[in-house]
């Protein structure tokens, strides 16, 4: 890759890297103050979980998914960026001056699609502008800016702690500012060649692209390749969108600490995470065995878990807990499905099966935040912590069991080999593209 094209692709990184800090900032601002919110509009244990359903933790940004990869497809790109960001302002507006419960939720709601419309976009974008040596060090950076998000609005939540909910609605006041940059810069980017490479290739056969739905489902390749992502991305989302939305209040509600307190835990966490993905995945993503990363963050996520159901909410078992799941969400099941999911699927339906895969996982974790609250209220938390172990464990298996080999090679030569030689709108149906054993 040329230097002009390496400079292209860490700007366009840097500026699509923002749509992650704001997914996650978006996430951990309304969890960081769902306490606060229930207290002020006196919210029942089922209204909290329908704010962590519709937003971008759960069913917003799964819909939003489903919406963003089609147009991603469709239009290009860059069609995502020159508008998404523009939904999400709104979005937070409203949560800044909610005034009732309705007011809150529809903001959840529409940030939430923003989000998730922004998602497969931005993997897919970072993928394609990527040198094959260096894809899981771009990928790690739109992670590490995902993990940053977290880190910094926690942080942000301590300072501004002592003001309430004010305070709350200034962290969505800073998301919005951060939107209004990114939108800027992201309007401004080339389109993806890849993408661009695509349409002239469709429009020199004069086919109509088919509905990624209809590809998606199209052969075995892409049956094994959704079930695979989404098993390993579904499980351990399970446990970490719960986390991301629910575990200030955990820690206030089971642990007995202050909303202080609770957003100091996070805030180390995730500043855990961000250096576990620079410093791990980032670093080594292009240099050692997926199968292996993988396998490390994985079995280190399971364990943080034991710790906190088994050991308990003491300073030492939360301190443990902090530590381990922090560095293993930096090279955990995200960051490596954000990673394959743009890797074994062609161009030209790359990012409408990213929405489907997201869909299903985050409208999966959807439904498992209007059940999570109240298993938690009625069975205890040591029922809970059981249940987050056995969906960890399943993530770790299906990861270390399949995990693809793709490391150091074009996404051409990856979906040459899974595909064969692909026509513009049609995939092969009998091929012996499967996925390989990692290095």
């Amino acid at each position: 890759m040329s230097n002009v094209a390496n400079g292209s692709s860490k700007k366009g990184t840097i500026a699509v890297s923002l749509t992650n800090y704001l997914d996650s900032g978006c996430i951990v601002a309304g969890a960081s103050g769902l306490t606060l919110w229930a207290q002020q509009f006196g919210l029942s244990s089922f209204a909290v979980g329908l704010l962590g359903a519709v937003s971008a933790n759960a069913f917003g940004s799964a819909f939003g998914a489903l919406i963003g990869g089609h147009l991603a497809d469709k239009y290009g790109r860059k069609f995502i960026y020159t508008y998404n960001m523009l939904v999400y302002i709104l979005g937070v507006a409203i949560i800044m001056f909610s005034m009732n419960f309705a007011m809150l939720l529809a903001g959840f709601l529409i940030t939430g699609l923003s989000v998730g419309a922004g998602v497969p976009a931005s993997w897919t974008y970072i993928s394609e502008m990527a040198d094959p040596k260096t894809r899981a060090r771009n990928i790690g950076i739109s992670q590490f800016a995902w993990s940053c998000g977290p880190a910094i609005i926690f942080t942000l939540g301590i300072l501004v702690s002592p003001l309430g909910l004010f305070g709350n609605r200034l962290l969505f006041l800073s998301l919005l500012i951060v939107a209004v940059v990114a939108w800027n810069l992201q309007r401004k980017l080339d389109e993806s060649k890849d993408w661009e490479a695509e349409q002239a290739k469709l429009k020199a056969s004069g086919a109509k692209p088919a509905h990624p739905m209809k590809n998606a489902f199209s052969n075995l390749v892409n049956i094994k390749s959704i079930l695979f992502l989404v098993g390993v991305y579904m499980f351990w989302n399970l446990v970490a969108g719960a986390m991301g939305f629910f575990m200030p209040f955990v820690y206030e509600t089971v642990g007995g600490l202050t909303n202080t307190q609770a957003n100091l835990l996070q805030a180390v966490l995730w500043i855990l995470t961000a250096a576990g993905t620079y410093f791990g995945f980032a670093k080594f993503g292009d240099r050692v065995s997926h199968r292996l990363l993988f396998f490390v963050g994985a079995a280190m996520a399971v364990a943080s878990w034991v710790v906190l159901t088994y050991v308990g909410m003491s300073w030492l078992g939360l301190w443990t807990f902090v530590v381990l799941w922090g560095i293993s969400a930096g090279i955990g099941a995200q960051a490596f499905y954000a990673l394959w999911s743009t890797e074994l699927f062609p161009t030209q339906y790359r990012g409408g099966v990213q929405g489907i895969m997201f869909f299903l996982v985050r409208g999966s974790a959807g439904i498992w935040s209007i059940i999570f609250p109240v298993i938690l209220a009625n069975l205890g938390f040591t029922v809970a912590g059981t249940i987050m172990i056995a969906l960890l464990a399943i993530s770790l298996l299906i990861g270390v069991i399949w995990a693809p080999n793709t490391r150091g090679r074009t996404l051409d030569e990856i979906t040459k080999e899974r595909y064969g030689n692909l026509e513009p709108n049609l995939v092969k149906k009998e091929t012996t593209g499967v996925l390989k054993e990692s290095d």
